[in-house]
């Protein structure tokens, strides 16, 4: 039977609604994949700076050619030539000698003490030429330790029989090992505070006149650190007594995990002290996942303030932790859609608002929490509040980078409007993503842990050297003398004994360099 004319122009609409559909469909996904390649272009070409870029300073990825300009040949007319009469501004010398170091002179003596008649010279003074740092490279020697024997001469001449008495050599750091406090702690300071993996250090050993395996100085790492570990723990029971916290996670991969390929991911954490707190604790763990139930467990028993990103994960640590969102999180997203085609960045009003944010919040670092929060509160709360009108009249495609920033935003607004409730936290998570970023830094020189002993082993120290550094203490002076008190203890130190060794009852001299 024919279809009537209602009949055909009924299915052609609906053919065309699904048409349409279709197109719309597929436009957003061309705009999601065309902000992606934009997106990962200037990812592996452009600025790795999440700071804006002038508008009127051209950019590398605006064209598809690599010269903006035509190259130069030598032909080109003299006229076109312009030289420029401004001259540069000298640049001023940045290095500093500290004050503290040892000073020693030299003075050059003349090859000949007689003048050319052959007259004998007097001295009369010296004249300064110039002044220069020195290095000297690390000494290693070999130490035999010896017992001094005695005897009393009186005592075996009244009964007959020899009475020795000898010193007592302290104890070896580890059993049957030439192992010491300091060679052990130039491995560690070469490790975790400059990121030279053992293979490499073990090429150096070599030169210097140390013959030693990778393994055996693994094993120095693993042991060394069973000895600090009671500092270790009660950073951690330090740490969980603040009312205020920062922490963040990051992968790290263990070869030889029980129940798990080579290739699957373990995970770093780290929980820290906000930048106002007095007593600065950075701890790290190692944990075999990423699941919530190992937050419960090295967040156990805390009952404060938690900043960190929006991981799930953390909705396991329940009521009794009050989380605080990050808006350099927040601010990262929106700064990555500003990338727009040709790799334009665009002033977008979210990202303006954001960047006002973050610069009214450097002005007020320094004011005490009172303050700041007073500020907040008649400064920064309108500035959220015209944030969150602007995102909730934004409608852009689901899975667009706009559309990724503006979920993300939104599921997080609860926490992140949090820091309008406390003047102490920060507005944003970044010192434990600068203290993870330590990790990271050295996690791509040592590439991976080979047992889950190596990869605690590297929390524990990692929580040693990043801890001293917060609280103004070189960590390599700190780490020898952990080595070398608390492996002098007859048993485990208790408790009032590891306290006395926490880096804000050392009074060691810090070094600038290593002050974070």
């Amino acid at each position: 039977m024919a279809k009537t004319t209602e009949e055909l122009l009924e299915q052609a609409l609906e053919k065309n609604s699904e048409l349409t559909k279709q197109v719309g469909s597929l436009t957003d996904q061309i705009q999601a994949l065309t902000e992606q390649v934009v997106y990962l272009t200037r990812k592996l070409y452009g600025s790795h700076s999440e700071k804006l870029v002038d508008p009127n300073q051209l950019s590398l990825l605006e064209d598809s050619s690599v010269f903006t300009d035509p190259e130069q040949t030598g032909e080109q007319s003299e006229e076109a030539v312009v030289t420029s009469t401004q001259r540069k501004a000298k640049r001023r010398r940045v290095e500093t000698i500290d004050v503290n170091l040892p000073v020693e002179e030299t003075v050059i003596e003349r090859e000949s003490s007689v003048c050319e008649h052959g007259h004998q010279l007097i001295k009369v003074g010296k004249h300064f030429v110039r002044q220069v740092v020195q290095h000297i490279p690390g000494r290693l020697y070999v130490e035999n330790i010896y017992e001094a024997t005695y005897k009393c001469a009186d005592c075996e001449q009244s009964d007959g029989v020899s009475h020795l008495y000898q010193g007592q050599a302290p104890q070896a750091l580890f059993p049957h090992s030439e192992a010491t406090p300091s060679l052990v702690t130039e491995v560690l300071h070469q490790k975790y505070t400059l990121g030279t993996p053992l293979y490499r250090q073990k090429l150096e050993w070599a030169r210097d006149g140390l013959i030693v395996s990778e393994t055996t100085m693994a094993n120095w790492v693993i042991n060394a650190a069973e000895i600090v570990r009671p500092v270790y723990d009660l950073m951690h029971e330090h740490l969980l007594s603040q009312r205020f916290l920062q922490g963040d996670e990051t992968p790290f991969q263990v070869l030889r995990e029980p129940g798990k390929s080579a290739r699957s991911k373990s995970y770093i954490w780290v929980e820290r002290s906000i930048r106002l707190a007095d007593q600065q604790v950075v701890y790290y763990a190692y944990g075999n996942t990423r699941s919530g139930k190992f937050a419960q467990q090295i967040y156990s028993g805390y009952t404060g303030v938690l900043q960190c990103d929006g991981y799930a994960g953390y909705n396991l640590l329940g009521d009794s932790v009050i989380r605080v969102g990050c808006w350099a999180h927040v601010r990262r997203k929106f700064y990555d859609d500003a990338a727009k085609v040709k790799g334009k960045f665009t002033r977008t009003k979210p990202l303006e608002l954001l960047n006002q944010m973050f610069h009214s919040e450097e002005q007020w670092r320094l004011l005490s929490p009172e303050e700041r929060l007073k500020c907040r509160q008649t400064d920064l709360k309108p500035l959220i509040d015209q944030f969150w009108a602007w995102c909730e009249q934004a409608a852009p495609a689901p899975k667009s980078r706009l559309g990724v920033a503006l979920t993300y935003a939104l599921n997080q607004r609860q926490m992140l409007n949090r820091v309008l409730e406390f003047g102490e936290i920060d507005l944003s998570n970044n010192a434990s993503e600068r203290n993870m970023k330590s990790f990271v830094i050295g996690r791509k020189n040592w590439l991976f842990a080979t047992s889950p002993k190596g990869a605690e082993a590297n929390a524990i120290w990692m929580t040693i050297v990043e801890t001293a550094k917060a609280n103004g203490l070189d960590p390599r002076t700190y780490i020898e003398r952990l080595l070398h008190e608390l492996s002098q203890l007859p048993t485990s130190p208790t408790r009032e004994q590891a306290e006395s060794y926490l880096p804000w009852n050392q009074y060691l001299k810090p070094s600038k360099q290593e002050i974070a």
